[in-house]
Parts: structure tokens; sequence; C-alpha cells
């Protein structure tokens, strides 16, 4: 959302700086930026921003350390937003950062293409939603071996939570798959309803707990 206070984490300095710049031409307040893991944490308990982008792979190894990063930041604020922009698929680190709660993006940096859908999908991780790149849907659900938990969806169902997946709202989905609003919000109360989570609990952001029941098979 513009206004949102905006730290980014990652070892590219030309990255950084070219992000920082579009944030901020798009509204946004870039506070801080980090080139590491420790230096973001240290940023985040300074500024309490309330948007993180981070990359996965920083230094000193160049491994997960944006990843364990976010899972710090997220477990001292679970209300902040964490958009991890990355060249590479981490799928159980993924599913577990998606686990932790909405506000939460994960974007491939080679498959941004248009700057409006990227600055909108931080607008949305800001406004407190969920946002997943289809190509990460598609390496999570190759990754499901030992259990389908679509088992009792129909194929229109299985569309609908895909369509879920990529973080679309009811209205979305409808456009995509021309059909109405109350169609797919029929559809949705199914697919919840097939995968055990029911409406009594409107603070378990259900939506992103069927996502994970859809991506995660142990």
């Amino acid at each position: 959302m513009p206004g949102t206070r905006v730290i980014i984490a990652d070892d590219d300095v030309l990255l950084r700086e070219g992000l920082a710049s579009l944030l901020t031409q798009s509204g946004f307040d870039v506070v801080a930026q980090a080139p590491d893991a420790s230096r973001l944490l240290e940023l985040a308990g300074e500024h309490r921003p309330g948007l993180l982008i981070i990359d996965i792979r920083m230094p000193p190894t160049h491994t997960l350390e944006g990843l364990e990063a976010a899972t710090a930041v997220r477990a001292a604020d679970p209300f902040i937003g964490i958009v991890v922009l990355s060249s590479y698929v981490e799928v159980q680190h993924a599913i577990e950062l998606l686990g932790s709660g909405p506000r939460i993006g994960y974007l491939l940096k080679q498959r941004v293409t248009m700057v409006q859908d990227f600055v909108a999908s931080l607008e949305r991780v800001a406004g407190g939603e969920s946002v997943i790149d289809p190509a990460l849907v598609q390496e999570l659900v190759r990754a499901q071996r030992s259990k389908d938990p679509l088992g009792d969806l129909t194929a229109r169902e299985r569309e609908v939570l895909s369509l879920m997946a990529q973080g679309r709202s009811n209205v979305g989905i409808a456009r995509v798959l021309h059909v109405s609003e109350g169609t797919v919000e029929k559809h949705v109360h199914r697919i919840l309803a097939k995968l055990g989570l029911g409406d009594d609990d409107a603070s378990a952001h259900r939506r992103v707990l069927a996502v994970i029941a859809f991506l995660d098979a142990a």
C-alpha cells in the first residue's frame, strides 16, 4: 500500500537501488536497505517496517539466509508483510513460510515482467493478502509424493484452488473462469469443507490454509 515502510534485503546493490527507486516512485517509503541477513534483522528491529523484500540466498554462505531471516522476523512480528524475491524455488522452506500466516509473497525474479503487476503484488501483501508465483505452485505440487490432499476435489475445484494459490480473489477467479462470483464462492466453500477447514474460525486465514493443504504432502 502507498506509504508502507519497506526494507529491501539483497546482496546485489544495483538491484537494491533499482528496487528502492521503483518503490519510492510508486509511493512506498523505503526506510533501509540490507546487504545480508544479519543486517536485515538489525534494521527490522530498528525501523519496524510494514513490508520486507528479501532475497533467499545472501552472504555469507549464499544458501538460505534470506528465508531464515524472514522466519525470524515473522516470529518477532506476525503482522509484518514479507515478500521473498528470488531466482530460486525452495519448496519446503516456502511451505513453512507460507504456513506462518497472511501477508506473504514468494516471487521469482526472472518471471517479473510487468512493473505494474509487481507493485500490485507488493500492495496486496502489504494489505494482508498472500501472493505466490504460479511457477512455485507448480514446483510445490510436483513435490507431493505420498498423498494427494485433493483426492476428494472435482476438476473444477482443483482449478479454483490453483487460482487461490496464485493469490487471486473470488472476483479474480470468476474473471479467469468466466463464471459468476457467486459460483466461485460456492466452489471455495466446498473446497474448504472437503479440506476440513470449516468457517468457524475467521482468524485462521482459511484460504491460506487451504493452499497449504493443497501444497504440503509430507
